[in-house]
C-alpha cells in the first residue's frame, strides 16, 4: 500500500485530494470510491485482491480521510467530486475501470455518461438510476447527528449500529472500518474522519425521489451492478430494470445499503467482471 495525493482547482481554491494505492504502478488502473461518509480504505480487503491484477487507487473524496476540507460546505456535491476526480484520471494513462460505492458510483455514473470519458468498465455498489426519497431520509437523519466517542471500541460499536446494513462482517473487519474512520478531536475524544459539513447540501434540502436515468441511458461500457438483498436505496425493480439496460447485476444476501464489499464471494464477481 502506497499514499498519494493530487492537487486540485475548485472555484476560487486549490486543494489536495490524497488515495491510497495497492499494486503493480505500471498495471491497468481501477479507481475504488467510497461512499458519502466513508473514505477509500474501506476498500483495504477488496484492493488486495485486485492488485493481483491492477494498480488500484482508493481516493478519499473532499472532506474525507486525508483529503482537505472544502471552505464552502455547498461544494460537498457530486460536481465537485467529478472536478477532483478529473485531476487525477488526467494523471493516469489510458481508460480506468471504476468500481464506485452508492456516492462513489454516483460520480463514477457522472463521468462514464460524458463525451470522451477514460471509464472502460464500471462496478456500481447499491447505486442506480433511480433512489427513492425514504433512503434519502435515513440518510439525511443519521448523517446530521454528530458524534464524539471515547475509544475506538465505542466508535466500533457506532459504526455496528449505523452501518449494519454493511453485511456480515467479522469483529476484526469492523474494529479495521472504525480505526480508519477515526480523527482526534481537539478536546482529545475520538471523531468521524470527514468534515461535518459536508450535510450542508443535504440538509438544505428536503429528500426527494432521485431519477438518474436519464444519465444512466447515456452510459455505454460494461456495467455490474451489485445490490444489498435487503437495500432500502436500490430497489429490486430499479435493479431489474437495469438489468433489462443491459447491466450484469449481482445481489449480496444479509446486507444492505451498501454491501461493504469484504465477502469472497462479492469480490471474486467484481474480478472477474474486472478482468472481462
Amino acid at each position: 500500500m502506497r499514499p498519494g495525493s493530487v492537487r486540485y482547482l475548485l472555484g476560487q481554491r486549490f486543494a489536495s485530494m490524497a488515495w491510497t494505492e495497492w499494486g503493480d504502478p505500471l498495471a491497468p488502473v481501477v479507481i475504488c470510491l467510497h461512499g458519502l461518509t466513508r473514505n477509500g480504505r474501506d476498500f483495504d480487503t477488496l484492493a488486495q485482491v485486485l492488485a493481483q491484477d491492477f494498480r488500484v487507487i482508493c481516493p478519499d473524496l473532499p472532506g474525507r480521510g486525508a483529503s482537505d476540507w472544502l471552505a464552502d460546505p455547498m461544494l460537498y456535491q457530486p460536481p465537485s467530486y467529478v472536478v477532483a476526480l478529473s485531476h487525477l484520471l488526467a494523471t493516469l494513462p489510458g481508460p480506468v475501470d471504476w468500481v464506485g460505492t452508492s456516492l462513489g458510483g454516483i460520480v463514477g455514473m457522472l463521468i462514464a455518461a460524458t463525451e470522451g470519458q477514460p471509464i472502460r468498465r464500471l462496478v456500481l455498489n447499491d447505486i442506480g438510476a433511480k433512489i427513492p426519497r425514504a433512503a434519502l431520509a435515513r440518510i439525511k437523519d443519521y448523517i446530521d447527528k454528530p458524534q464524539e466517542f471515547t475509544d475506538i471500541a465505542a466508535l466500533t460499536n457506532h459504526l455496528r449500529i449505523i452501518h449494519r446494513p454493511f453485511g456480515d462482517l467479522t469483529a476484526a473487519q469492523w474494529t479495521h472500518l472504525a480505526e480508519h474512520s477515526a480523527r482526534i478531536l481537539p478536546n482529545g475524544r475520538i471523531g468521524l474522519h470527514y468534515d461535518p459539513a459536508i450535510s450542508a447540501p443535504i440538509m438544505a434540502n428536503e429528500p426527494a425521489d432521485v431519477d438518474m436515468t436519464a444519465i444512466w441511458q447515456r452510459i455505454a461500457i460494461p456495467r455490474l451492478t451489485i445490490r444489498g438483498a435487503e437495500s432500502d436505496l436500490l430497489l429490486a425493480d430499479t435493479l431489474a430494470q437495469m438489468a433489462r439496460d443491459g447491466s450484469e447485476t449481482h445481489e449480496v444476501p444479509h446486507a444492505g445499503h451498501a454491501p461493504a464489499l469484504m465477502d469472497q464471494p462479492t469480490i471474486s464477481v467484481i474480478r472477474e467482471f474486472l478482468r472481462g
